[in-house]
Formats: C-alpha cells, structure tokens, sequence
C-alpha cells in the first residue's frame, strides 16, 4: 500500500506593514519630536528663548500630533499611534476650554478696554482713533507709544474721545500710555522695566475705582532677553490685590500656554479672551509667518466679568487690536 504524502500548506507570514523599515523609522523620528515639543506646555518648561518660541506654538502641536495619529492609524504602526495619539488628547484638553465660553453674564456697569501695539510708533493715529469711537472705548492701553505718535493721536481727535491720560512716550517699543473716558491718578504699581508699563486708578462716576495698567514685557526672543521677560512676568504677578478691581491689559509676549502667563492667571485672574470662548483668537504677526499666536491680552479681577472679546486689524501696526468689553459683578 502506497501512502501518499499531502504537503500541507506553509502558514501564511502577515502581511508587511506599509511603507517599510524607512517609512517606520521616519514616523518614529518625527512623533518622538512631537513628543518633545509636547512635554514643554504639557510640564511647564520653559527656560529659553527657543523654548518659549516652541510653546508659544502649542496649538499647532495639536494640529501635528493629529496628523502623526492619523499616519500611525492607516500604516498600521499601532504603539506609535497610541502614544503619540494620548499625547494630542492631553494638549487639546489643555486647549479646548479656552473656545468655550465660562463668562457668566452680570447686569453691571460695563467698562470697554481697548489695547494696541503700535509697532514703533507706526500705528496709524485715525484707524486707532476711528475704533474708539466707533466701540465707544473707555480705557485705551498703547505699547510702542512714540512721542511722534501721540502727536498724531492728538490731530485725529483723541482727546475729544479720551480726555484724560497717563502717558509714558519714548523712542522704538519703550514707551506706552493710558487714555480714558473717566479721569486717571497715575498711579506705580509696577516695578520699573525695561519697557514702560504705567499705571492708574480709574474713577468711573457710579462705579468702584480700577486700577489699569498698561502691561509690556520685554520681548523673550532676543540672544539676552528671556531672563528679563521671566523676571517682568514674575513681578507682575507679585503686585498685591488689595479688592480694588484691577485690568492687566496690553501685549504680555506670553501666550495662555506660557508657564509665567499661567502663574500669573492663577494669582487671581480672568483672560477676557479665554473666558468667552475667544482664547485661539490670534494677536500676532498680522500676517502669516511666523505661525500667529495670540500675545495681547485683557486680565481682570474677580470684580470684573469678561462679557466679550473681539481683535481688530490696525493699519501699520504688526499686532491685531483687542477690545474687552467688562462688567462690574452686581
């Protein structure tokens, strides 16, 4: 008897991943920079200008750890894709909030804050003029406020709109000012900077006293400049609350993912553009390179409610203005 001998089939070997060994090793590459890039909001590290430039970018880091899940999921790379994939849920649950809008609504006196970096000086004096009347602007804060500037706010009427001010004018980005509806005491609630950061109360008729201030750190992107924007920041948010309602308005070079932002937020105080669901709204450059980012800022005390929050295109300048519109709580 013949016994015949039946081959059996050689188990079938899994297919190959997509895109091979290269492809593999380029995804990895690139998702471990993502992760490095992700840890420095995530932990709060910020100890350079290129780190600070890094976090400054946080919500495209979202955008880029999507896309990086996305290529894992269809070339099947799956320890990959679930790494980098709980990583971007962490950054969009630090980022999310900031477009929904928390700001209770209050039936109090309203108070519109208006700021604008002037960009040297090179604002131009109407468009600036023309916003505050057109929104009816109580409190203006300027950065960047040359004396040639306020000249040319003076011929296109600003007084007429904002009588009162608390000026400190100099050459390039050092100088910056108040003007208001309501009259000003000047006041010197922040320690001497680098770029002037002046300060008053406001003494709305039927309303609390505000302190205003006119917030401009240096800029932490210079070959020397990051230890003193971290120490301007710091000293920010040491000056004392003493229950009088206080707005921080101005450029911070700092955006909501920023550590020494955080710090000072978590002092005591509300981003208007964070608290109407505004935070992404982007202040700097106007154009699109570098990747804007929203730099300019309107920080209130718990005696004021945030009740919207819009940015403005300013002919000359590089930044957007950003108009706050608050209420008195009660």
């Amino acid at each position: 008897m013949t016994r015949t001998l039946v081959e059996q089939p050689e188990e079938e070997l899994e297919p190959r991943k997509p895109g091979g060994p290269v492809l593999t090793v380029l995804l990895v590459l690139l998702s471990l920079g993502f992760l490095a890039w992700a840890a420095l909001p995530l932990g709060g590290l910020e100890f350079d200008r290129y780190t600070v430039a890094l976090v400054a970018l946080t919500p495209y880091a979202v955008v880029a750890g999507a896309v990086l899940t996305l290529f894992g999921l269809l070339l099947r790379r799956w320890l990959t894709m679930l790494v980098v994939g709980l990583v971007t849920v962490l950054l969009v649950l630090s980022v999310a909030p900031r477009t929904m809008s928390s700001a209770a609504p209050s039936q109090g006196a309203e108070l519109r804050v208006l700021s604008v970096n002037a960009y040297f000086g090179q604002a131009d004096a109407a468009a600036v003029v023309e916003l505050v009347g057109r929104h009816e602007v109580d409190v203006l804060s300027l950065q960047e406020l040359t004396p040639e500037l306020v000249d040319r706010l003076d011929r296109a009427g600003l007084g007429a709109e904002l009588p009162h001010r608390v000026f400190s004018p100099g050459p390039k980005a050092d100088g910056s000012g108040i003007a208001a509806r309501y009259p000003l005491r000047e006041l010197d609630l922040v320690p001497e900077s680098t770029l002037a950061q002046p300060s008053a109360l406001l003494d709305r008729p039927g309303s609390p006293p505000v302190e205003i201030v006119a917030v401009h750190p240096l800029y932490p992107m210079g070959r020397e400049t990051y230890d003193v924007w971290r120490r301007e920041m710091t000293e920010l948010g040491q000056l004392p609350l003493n229950g009088t309602p206080r707005v921080l308005a101005g450029d911070f070079n700092a955006t909501l993912d920023h550590a020494r932002l955080g710090d000072l937020i978590g002092r005591g105080y509300t981003d208007a553009a964070a608290a109407t669901g505004a935070g992404l709204s982007a202040t700097w450059p106007e154009g699109w390179f570098p990747p804007p980012v929203a730099i300019d800022h309107v920080l209130t005390t718990p005696e004021l409610t945030p009740q919207s929050f819009e940015v403005f295109r300013v002919p000359g300048a590089d930044h957007r203005a950003i108009l706050a519109t608050l209420r008195w709580r009660g």
